[in-house]
Order: structure tokens, then C-alpha cells, then sequence
């Protein structure tokens, strides 16, 4: 049978604009549908203007420690019209360059909503188009829970496009999106205070970056209220909300800011027609090859639940596009020891095995651990202190894990990341002569285990 397209994708965000690019270079015919906007959650509510509102936060820092250098500044009036109006400049930018990296490649660009009407067949604003494979990369959405008031709350989505900085805001939720936000309405002049229902945020992070950002946020002031959790919220004649807690506390705010987990965006999308299930959590059934329950369907990124970060997608529909169109360069995607960040402030960065998931594993660990003032506030009298840490196999000096809280995390642990998947040993780190002075030399003159 002859079909429109050999590869019909659905979701224009990193995943799937990587697998029809490459998968059109290789030369298959591809059509991409997106609905919303080109980039999908990273270029336009995710990553990238999350990390320029947090490059926004952080000139406070620089102020506060400017006078130790020998500057004397006015006073800084910070406006938040003008960095959100920057922001959705780029934003436009980066949309056009998504538009012409699919056009430039013979992607035949579909913007609309696109509904799976049959095993090879799309509907996108009432046309039909037919395709031997169809790809799913919708992504994942917000989701506030269910309790009165909701519609009251903001969420990502939404935060990027308040017309002003909120004077008071409750963020709501323990992982690193509600960390991230937290510190950014914070280092903009909010009153800000976090909630969460559990004992200590950003599970599944190492015991020691957790408890040290805890200790490094509570010291620049910011509110942390743990084992809280929201009941219902309600406006106030004022205009303000009131967040009533369920163990009977009462807080106002302007603004109630919810992180409290995502959704695969499945919405409309016509699984209905098709033999694809979903997993026990509600995400698309695939296996290791990405292809899900109906033969001539695939899924990746988000909307599968498996690692859900930009550059995981990416990888994952490169590896799509090489195993359909150009199997000689079929590599599948390698899950381990993937490095990742928290922008918060100060942010995190990390790489392989937690302390606890080692010991969990059935290393026999020793641990190796820093805390230090760095350099650059050795002339303020601001008292943040960085940490560092290894995890290492006691019996093969392998290097199961590194760990960072502390300025430019996220820059050193990718260095540390290629270390890791090389399988470093902690004796190639002794070894490896240190950049002087900076804080990253720290992670190769670790000498000493601490426990």
C-alpha cells in the first residue's frame, strides 16, 4: 500500500522535531502536526525561559556581593514586564528556528490538532492523511490536584505569562520544578514560601545535595514548610487567595504556583482507534525499541514516562529515526549515568548513583565530602557554602556518583558526566591535575573518605 507519509509525527517538541528531521535526512517522507507551538514545553514553558527567568533571579546575588569588590551601586529597581516582554522575544526566535530546521529538511509541517483515527492513518483540522508508521511525542502537562479552588492556581504553563511579579507566593510541590520557581520568585523580590506534603523535597536526589539545599535556602530566607499540603483555596474580596491547609492553617497570597507533578498529554489524540495501552501510571506502553502494543505506532519523551528530560528525547528520537530509516547507525539510547541539574539557587548538578541507591544496589561505598566557602565570597559576608561529593565502590575504586550544590553545578558535572560514562575510577580523579583556583578542582582532590 502506498501511504502519505513513511513517518507521520505527532508533536513538534525536542523529540519528536530531532526524529522527523533526521528521519527526513535519511530519506524518509515525514510529516510533523503540532497544535500548540514549536519547541513543545522546553523552548516555551520549560527549560529554556525557566533558565533566563533564573539568570533574571540570580543579578540580585551579583549585587549583594558587588560591594565586597569594591562597588558601590544604586539601588536596582527590577521590572518584570521588561525581562517576561525579552523573554518571549527569544522565545519567537527560537520558535522560527524550530520552523526552518523542519522546512530546511523536507518535513512537511502540519499546524493543528492531529487525532489517530486508525492504525496508519491521521487527521489533522478534518484531513485525513495516511502513514506507514506513526510517531507520538506529545509530551506531558501540568496537573494541579483536585481540590476547591483549583482553577484559582497557576501552574509552568502559566507563570511565564503573569502580567506582574506577584508580591506573595506559595509554590506548591516537592520536586525540582517547584524548586527551581521558588527561587526565582524569590531572587525577583516575592515573598515567597514552599510547600510540600513530605518530610524533605526533591526525592530521589542524594540524602546530602537534599539536606544541604534545604540548609542553603533556609539561610538566603526563604520560607520552607514541609509535611503542608493545600485543602482548598479561596479569593478574597482584595483579590488575594487564601490557601487553607489541612492541618487548619489559613496563608495569603497573591499568587498559589502548583509543581506538583506532570501528565502524558493524551488529550483528543484518538488512542481510542488503536491497539496502544497505557502502563499502571497512565503513560504509553513501549518497549526498549520505543514501539508501543499497536505494530505500526511508536512513542518517546514525556508521553512515555521513562526519563523525562529534553535531551533524553532528543536521544531517544535520534535513536527512532537510525532504527527505521538508517539501521546501520542504530545505537539505543544508554539510560545510564545521565547527567542532570536543578537551577535552584544555589543549583544542583549530579551524575550516577545516589549514596543510598549504591548501598540500595549492594556496593560496599565510601564517600567522599566537601563543604566549602567558595572563593568569589571569601570578600562578602554572604555564608553559602558549596558541596561536594563522590560515591565510589570501595572494592573496584569505581566512581558510582558525583554530586554538586553550588555555582555552575550544572557546567561542572557535565565534564564529570563523560568521567562516569567512561567508567573513571577514583584513582584516575587523584590523578587528574586540577584547574586552580576554581571550585570545580575540589571534585579531584578528594582525598580522604568522610565515611
Amino acid at each position: 500500500m502506498a501511504y502519505d507519509f513513511d513517518l507521520f509525527v505527532i508533536g513538534a517538541g525536542s523529540g519528536g522535531v530531532r526524529a522527523a528531521r533526521f528521519a527526513a535526512g535519511f530519506g524518509a517522507k515525514v510529516a510533523v502536526a503540532e497544535s500548540r507551538y514549536l519547541g513543545g514545553t522546553c523552548v516555551n514553558v520549560g527549560c529554556v525561559p525557566k533558565k533566563l527567568l533564573v539568570y533574571g533571579a540570580h543579578v540580585a546575588d551579583e549585587l549583594e556581593q558587588a560591594a565586597g569588590f569594591g562597588w558601590t551601586l544604586e539601588e536596582g529597581h527590577f521590572d518584570w514586564s521588561t525581562l517576561i516582554a525579552n523573554k518571549n522575544r527569544e522565545i519567537e526566535r527560537l520558535n522560527g528556528i524550530y520552523r526552518n530546521l523542519l522546512v530546511n529538511s523536507g518535513v512537511s509541517l502540519l499546524q493543528g490538532h492531529a487525532r489517530i483515527t486508525g492504525a496508519n492513518e491521521v487527521e489533522v483540522d478534518g484531513q485525513r492523511y495516511s502513514a506507514e508508521r506513526i510517531l507520538i511525542a506529545t509530551g506531558g502537562w501540568p496537573q494541579v490536584p483536585d481540590i476547591p479552588g483549583k482553577e484559582l492556581a497557576i501552574t509552568s504553563n502559566e507563570a511565564f505569562y503573569l502580567k506582574a511579579l506577584p508580591r506573595r507566593v506559595l509554590v506548591v510541590g516537592g520536586g525540582y520544578i517547584a524548586v527551581e520557581f521558588a527561587g526565582i520568585f524569590q531572587g525577583l523580590g516575592a515573598d515567597t514560601t514552599l510547600l510540600y506534603r513530605g518530610d524533605l523535597f526533591l526525592r530521589g536526589f542524594d540524602g546530602s545535595v537534599r539536606t544541604h539545599l534545604k540548609e542553603e535556602l533556609e539561610k538566603r530566607g526563604l520560607d520552607l514548610q514541609f509535611n503542608a499540603d493545600i485543602q482548598r483555596i479561596d479569593k478574597l474580596e482584595d483579590g488575594s487567595l487564601k490557601a487553607t491547609l489541612k492541618d487548619g492553617r489559613e496563608l495569603v497570597a497573591d499568587c498559589v504556583f502548583y509543581a506538583t507533578g506532570r501528565r502524558p498529554m493524551l488529550d483528543n489524540l484518538g488512542l481510542e482507534n488503536t491497539g496502544v495501552e497505557l502502563d499502571e501510571r497512565g503513560y504509553i506502553r513501549v518497549d526498549e525499541q520505543y514501539q508501543t502494543t499497536a505494530p505500526s505506532i511508536l512513542a518517546i519523551g514525556d508521553v512515555i514516562g521513562r526519563v523525562q528530560l529534553t535531551p533524553v528525547a532528543l536521544a531517544e528520537g535520534m535513536a527512532v529515526a537510525r532504527r527505521l530509516f538508517k539501521p546501520e547507525q542504530y545505537r539505543p539510547v544508554d539510560y545510564q549515568n545521565i547527567p542532570t541539574a536543578v537551577f535552584s539557587q544555589p543549583p544542583i548538578g549530579t551524575v550516577g548513583l545516589t549514596e543510598e541507591q549504591a548501598l540500595e544496589a549492594g556496593h560496599k561505598v565510601q564517600v567522599f565530602e566537601s563543604r566549602f566557602r567558595a572563593m568569589k565570597l571569601t570578600l562578602t559576608d554572604i555564608q553559602e557554602k558549596t558541596l561536594m561529593k563522590l560515591v565510589v565502590d570501595a572494592e573496584t575504586d569505581k566512581v558510582l556518583g558525583c554530586h554538586m550544590v553550588g555555582p555552575d553545578a550544572g557546567e561542572i558535572i557535565q565534564g564529570l558526566g563523560i568521567a562516569l560514562k567512561a567508567g573513571a575510577t577514583k584513582q584516575q580523579f587523584d590523578e587528574t591535575i586540577g584547574v586552580h583556583p576554581t571550585a570545580a578542582e575540589e571534585f579531584v582532590t578528594l582525598r580522604t573518605p568522610t565515611r
